[in-house]
């Protein structure tokens, strides 16, 4: 039974909002999914429910099959009008559907990778949008894990989620320190490729058909000395113009899609 929510007072309604904040879902263990592809994403996974918001009233409106299958996985299922769902959604868009998801604490050592891995390491990255293209790149090439190392947003901000169109729950994803993350590809026996604008070698000069993991930095300072010295290989991306550098994401699908390339067809 679908229950109704009138009111922008009502208490649910004012924890929805409160998951706004990285405090309320570290708190809480739970975060935000609003969109069809993301909150489907999210059931595929296995994902952990406390409840679901939909609106038909107004602008917004709600895939019917979406409801079917929330009430099939016996989730708690609120609909919402038009006023409420304005406060609860946190973007412009228009569908009808928000989710309260438990978000997974995957470790390191839960990880299970192929007998190949293929593995992106993205340090101190700060933009969620940035964060959200990476992880749909790891998607569509499919990458074993992104390791985010000494995160400065937190992987289940329901921005990236957004950004990722939900990959983030398809891609195995762990936060962790950059000396953890180096460990623990060096006890895997992956060998590290580092993005560094002063390298003197071009990455696809480089044999990456083999374990490998890229590793990527920040939007404003890129790697930090720790991966300069830790990684096997430092490597650039040709770069003929004016700028010095790409954006972070499509540097990183560059390089995770050669060695994909290399994987395929070498």
């Amino acid at each position: 039974m679908i229950e109704k929510v009138s009111s922008v007072h009502n208490p649910g309604v004012k924890h929805v909002v409160r998951l706004r904040t990285k405090k309320s879902r570290d708190a809480r263990g739970l975060t935000l999914v609003e969109g069809n592809r993301e909150v489907r994403q999210a059931l595929a996974a296995g994902l952990r429910f406390s409840c679901a918001y939909i609106c038909r009233d107004g602008v917004y409106h709600c895939d019917e099959a979406l409801v079917r299958e929330l009430e099939a996985k016996h989730i708690r299922i609120l609909e919402a009008g038009c006023s409420v769902f304005d406060k609860i959604c946190y973007g412009d868009r228009t569908e009808g559907v928000l989710a309260m998801v438990e978000h997974p604490q995957l470790t390191l050592g839960e990880l299970k990778l192929s007998s190949n891995p293929f593995i992106v390491v993205m340090e101190s990255v700060e933009k969620p949008g940035n964060l959200g293209a990476v992880l749909r790149t790891c998607d569509g090439a499919g990458v074993d894990a992104l390791l985010v190392c000494d995160e400065r947003t937190d992987i289940y901000n329901p921005n990236i989620i957004r950004a990722s169109l939900g990959a983030v729950f398809s891609v195995p994803t762990v936060s962790c320190t950059s000396k953890e993350a180096a460990e623990f590809l060096h006890a895997k026996g992956v060998k590290t490729f580092a993005a560094v604008v002063q390298a003197t070698e071009y990455y696809f000069n480089k044999d990456m058909s083999g374990p490998c993991a890229i590793v990527m930095g920040s939007e404003q300072d890129g790697l930090s000395d720790f991966w300069r010295r830790s990684a096997d290989e430092q490597v650039r991306i040709p770069m003929l113009g004016k700028v010095d550098s790409l954006n972070v994401s499509v540097s990183a699908a560059v390089m995770v899609y050669e060695s994909l390339r290399q994987r395929r067809c070498v």
